[in-house]
């Protein structure tokens, strides 16, 4: 038997298999970047809905209190600077 010289040397069938899982290796690294970033984005979007929920909880309570007479009551002294009848407003001077 002849021995050859050289080394090894890779056959058809070997190259195509290297080069195949190349392929398929890549792939997977692209599109497990992209999951990822859907990861990433579906995190930013629940936190942002448990944020839009909680202020949806607080308009909710704030108009509940609006038909309440303490509420209006508030609002006119507050905002509007109205008084009951005999009272004298109190306005502080400019400093």
């Amino acid at each position: 038997m002849e021995e050859k010289k050289g080394g090894w040397m890779p056959n058809l069938f070997t190259i195509i298999v290297v080069l195949w899982l190349l392929g398929f290796g890549y792939k997977f690294y692209i599109q497990q970047s992209h999951l990822d970033e859907v990861a990433d984005d579906r995190a930013v979007a629940v936190t942002r809905l448990e944020e839009a929920r909680a202020r949806n909880a607080e308009l909710k309570k704030e108009r509940d209190s609006m038909d309440k007479p303490e509420f209006i009551e508030k609002v006119a002294r507050e905002e509007l600077g109205m008084t009951r009848q005999g009272e004298m407003p109190y306005i502080p001077g400019k400093k």
